[in-house]
């Protein structure tokens, strides 16, 4: 558990993990440079626990700490946690239990209650909403190219998907789905345990909402190109690629994937302000104007609330699969 200026949640945190029904496991609190007395409450409660570990580091990072804790663990199987999350009295059993029943299973994840304020923070609100929609490896899957499937501090995985696959890496990147995608491409399989076991708080202090690694441009940069590998997996590089969407917000994140990948051969919108026009000498043409299934590749990256079910609706009704002839990107 990373740790850095918790002082008003990280003693909720350890309590949720020392209220577990499973009472076998460690908890290494990485406290990363602190300014505040959040080492000094690790401490106190580990002095009266052994099975709480205080670690403490120059502050370098959610990255840097994250793997600090994970070298010195001694568990076959790791579960995050934030220090300023909850998790439910079960959330261990349930998620070992998964681990132990599905062999073919690298990491479970669980349901998320959202415990920020849902009026002032309405995005990651409906983030979390369609996170917990993920129910199983195959959604967690198809949809990984949307946004990460599920909060990343309700995962557990197996230790040995860190030794095969890597842990979290530095960059410019949110490393949490940079890492997740990563193992994915390589065929790691995810699943989720369908109860609610973990509640994610929403600080003001969240990275994702003060640092770039976690902005939209981030985001898309991470996923191009393993969505690039995934195509090419698919054995369909010589199909032309289309980008539903013509506005700017949807070319802007696109741009990620046609630097890893291809050009676009065009744009595919709704609009007829668009229709008929070329942006960047590159046509803007309706779903029915699409070349053949197996002349062309669709990237879907139009993020207005409602699309992305209308989108996938329209192109399965003509045929084509979704992971193969068409991705949904936003």
């Amino acid at each position: 558990m990373p740790c850095f200026n918790a002082q008003q949640t990280v003693m909720r945190a350890i309590n949720s993990i020392q209220s577990q029904s499973m009472t076998d496991w460690e908890l290494i609190v990485v406290d990363d440079g602190s300014e505040d007395q959040s080492a000094n409450i690790v401490a106190d409660i580990a002095d009266k626990d052994p099975r709480v570990r205080l670690i403490k580091k120059p502050h370098e990072g959610v990255v840097a700490a994250s793997n600090a804790g994970f070298e010195v663990s001694r568990g076959t199987l790791i579960a995050r946690m934030d220090a300023d999350d909850v998790s439910l009295s079960t959330r261990l059993e349930k998620q070992c239990l998964a681990l132990a029943n599905d062999s073919n299973l690298g990491a479970v994840s669980c349901l998320a209650h959202f415990a920020g304020d849902a009026d002032t923070a309405g995005g990651y609100a409906h983030h979390v909403n369609w996170a917990n929609q993920q129910s199983n490896s195959e959604q967690i899957n198809l949809n990984r190219f949307i946004d990460l499937p599920f909060p990343h501090p309700t995962i557990m995985y197996r230790r040995e998907m860190v030794k095969d696959y890597g842990g979290y890496r530095h960059g410019d990147f949110p490393e949490d789905y940079e890492m997740i995608l990563r193992w994915i491409s390589a065929g790691a399989s995810i699943g989720k345990v369908n109860e609610y076991l973990y509640d994610w708080h929403d600080p003001p202090s969240r990275l994702s909402r003060n640092d770039s690694r976690y902005d939209m441009s981030a985001f898309h940069a991470c996923k191009a190109p393993h969505l690039s590998q995934a195509i090419s997996h698919c054995g369909l590089q010589n199909r032309e690629l289309w980008i539903w969407g013509a506005g700017r917000p949807a070319r802007k994140c696109a741009q990620a994937l046609e630097d890893a990948w291809k050009p676009a051969a065009g744009f595919i919108d709704i609009d007829p302000r668009k229709i008929g026009r070329f942006i960047h000498g590159k046509p803007v043409i309706t779903s029915a104007q699409l070349p053949t299934i197996d002349q062309s590749i669709i990237a879907s990256y139009v993020g207005t609330r409602g699309a992305r079910e209308k989108i996938r609706d329209e192109l399965l009704a003509t045929g084509r699969v979704e992971g193969r002839d068409f991705w949904i990107c936003a």
